[in-house]
C-alpha cells in the first residue's frame, strides 16, 4: 500500500494563529526534505495562498457543506503521493461549520471524514490550569474526533509552557508538541474581507523566515510527526468527468485584483480538456489570442479600481469580446468588474467594463456572508436547463441600477428550511456575472454549460 502522512491542525476559535502556526509548520517540513501538500478546510481563498507561497505547491479546499463525502475524498488523496505529508489548516474553531449541527462542514466534520489526527492550537495567554479543561472540552465534546497532540500560542515562555503541559497531560492524556511565544511582527494584517493575499503583503518572506524559526525553536517536529496519520493514497473513487469533443481555451484573469479561485476549478477546467491561459485586467493591454472562453474570479477590484479603470485597452477588448458574443463568467470581484463601474470606499467612482448596466457600490458591512444554495432559473439563456448548486458569499458590494433580470434564486437553508432568500445574477450576451462563488465539484453541470457554451461559439 502506497502511503503518505498528515495531520489537521485546528483551532479552539477564530483568531487563535491557526494560519500563523499553519505555515510555520510548512515551512519548517519543507526545510526538513519532506514534500509538502497543505489544504484549507473551507472556503477560503486567501490561506491557500500563503501555502502556495511557503510549499510550492497548491492548496486545495475541503469543503464539507458544498462537496459531497467521495469528492473530498478524492481531491485529498488524489493530490497525495507515497512519502508525502499533507497539512491541513482548519476553519474557525474546530466545530464550527454551517449551523450548530455536528459535521456540517466544520474542521472536525474532515477530520472524522478522512480519519486524519488533529493538533489542537489554544491561545494560553493568561491562563494555567484551565488550559486543561479547555482541552478536556474539545476532547469530549465529540470523542470521535482524534485529538491527538495540543500546541499553545501567545506564552511568555518556556516556564509558562511547562505549567500548562503538566495540567493538560495530566488531566486530558492529549501531548502537548511545543508552543509559541507572544510576537507580534510575524501576525498577518487583515483588512474588510479578512487577511491581506500574500502577494500584496512585501515583507511575507521575513515574517515566513521569522515564523519557521519560532518553529524550529520551541515545536517538537518528531513529536508532531509521531502523531501523524498513514494515508492510503489510492484510496478514493474516480469522479468521471468527460472530456470536451473538441479542445476549448480559457483566459483567466490573475493579478492582486482577482486571485480568488479554487485550485480544483482549474484543474476540472484542464480535466475537461481546456488549456488555461492566465491574464492580467491590472497589466496587460489586451486579451490572449485564439480564446473560446473568460473566467475572472472573485479579488480585491475595489482596492485597485483606480489601475482597473486606467487600462483602457485591456477593458476595451473584453467589451469588443462580449459584443461578439465571446462566453463570459464572472465571480464575485469578477462580477463588480464586469458593471459600468466601482464606488469604492471613499465615495470615488471608477469606470469598469461596462457589460452590465449596472453600478458596483462598497458599504460599510458585509452584504452578504456565509454559504448558500444557488438555483438557476428555467429562463436563463447561459445554462439550457434549471438546476441547483452550492456556493459561499462572502461581500461588501452592492450592485444598483441594472437593466437585465436575475437568473439566480439563493436561498439560505438552516435545518431543513428556507430561512433567507434573494434574487442575483446577470445575464447579458453570452456573460454571466453574479456574487455567489461556486466550486465546480458542487455540481459539475456549471462547469459543463459554460464550456458548451465556448465550444457553440467557437463552431460559429
Amino acid at each position: 500500500m502506497k502511503t503518505a502522512k498528515g495531520f489537521l491542525l485546528a483551532g479552539t476559535q477564530s483568531g487563535v494563529g491557526k494560519t500563523t502556526i499553519s505555515t510555520g509548520i510548512m515551512g519548517v517540513l519543507k526545510k526538513q526534505g519532506w514534500r509538502v501538500k497543505p489544504f484549507k478546510v473551507g472556503p477560503d481563498y486567501i490561506d491557500p495562498q500563503f501555502h502556495h507561497f511557503i510549499t510550492g505547491n497548491p492548496s486545495r479546499n475541503l469543503d464539507g457543506y458544498m462537496l459531497q463525502e467521495e469528492k473530498i475524498k478524492k481531491i485529498f488523496t488524489q493530490n497525495l503521493q507515497e512519502g508525502d505529508i499533507a497539512v491541513v489548516e482548519g476553519v474557525m474553531g474546530l466545530y464550527d461549520g454551517y449551523g450548530t449541527e455536528k459535521d456540517q462542514g466544520s474542521s472536525a466534520h474532515i477530520a472524522k471524514m478522512l480519519d486524519l489526527p488533529v493538533v489542537l492550537i489554544i491561545d494560553g495567554s493568561g491562563t494555567s490550569t484551565s488550559a486543561a479543561a479547555m482541552v478536556l472540552g474539545y476532547k469530549l465534546y465529540d470523542q470521535e474526533v482524534n485529538i491527538q497532540g495540543v500546541i499553545i500560542n501567545n506564552l511568555s515562555g518556556e516556564k509558562h509552557y511547562l505549567l500548562l503541559k503538566e495540567a493538560i497531560e495530566r488531566d486530558t492524556g492529549v501531548k502537548c508538541v511545543g508552543y509559541l511565544k507572544k510576537n507580534r511582527n510575524i501576525q498577518l494584517k487583515s483588512r474588510h474581507l479578512g487577511l491581506i493575499p500574500c502577494g500584496e503583503v512585501p515583507e511575507l518572506q521575513e515574517k515566513v523566515e521569522e515564523a519557521v524559526t519560532m518553529v524550529e525553536e520551541t515545536i517538537d517536529m518528531l513529536a508532531l510527526l509521531s502523531l501523524s496519520g498513514e494515508i492510503d493514497t489510492a484510496n478514493h473513487k474516480a469522479f468521471v468527468t468527460k472530456p470536451l469533443e473538441q479542445k476549448a481555451t480559457i483566459a483567466y484573469a490573475y493579478d492582486d485584483a482577482f486571485n480568488f479561485y479554487y485550485e480544483d476549478n482549474l484543474d476540472i477546467l484542464k480535466e475537461l480538456g481546456c488549456q488555461l491561459i492566465p491574464f492580467s485586467p491590472l497589466r496587460d493591454g489586451e486579451l490572449p489570442k485564439g480564446i473560446d472562453g473568460i473566467y475572472i474570479g472573485g479579488g480585491f477590484p475595489e482596492v485597485f479600481a483606480k489601475e482597473l479603470e486606467a487600462n483602457t485597452s485591456i477593458r476595451r477588448s473584453i467589451l469588443e469580446k462580449a459584443l461578439k458574443g465571446l462566453p463570459i463568467y464572472a465571480e464575485c470581484g469578477g462580477f463588480m468588474y464586469l458593471t459600468k463601474g466601482i464606488q469604492t470606499f471613499d465615495g470615488n467612482y471608477h469606470q469598469m467594463i461596462g457589460i452590465f448596466d449596472a453600478t458596483a457600490e462598497m458599504t460599510g458591512r458585509l452584504q452578504r456572508f456565509g454559504y448558500c444554495e444557488v438555483e438557476i432559473k428555467e429562463d436563463s439563456n447561459f445554462f439550457k436547463a434549471p438546476f441547483k448548486i452550492k456556493a459561499h458569499e462572502f461581500h461588501r458590494a452592492v450592485v444598483k441600477g441594472h437593466d437585465t433580470k436575475y437568473c439566480y434564486d439563493v436561498k439560505k437553508i438552516k435545518k431543513g428550511e428556507v430561512a433567507e432568500n434573494w434574487s442575483c445574477g446577470l445575464e447579458k450576451y453570452n456573460c454571466l456575472g453574479a456574487f455567489p462563488h461556486i466550486h465546480f465539484y458542487s455540481n459539475p453541470f456549471f462547469v459543463e454549460s459554460f464550456l458548451q457554451k465556448c465550444q457553440s461559439h467557437k463552431r460559429d
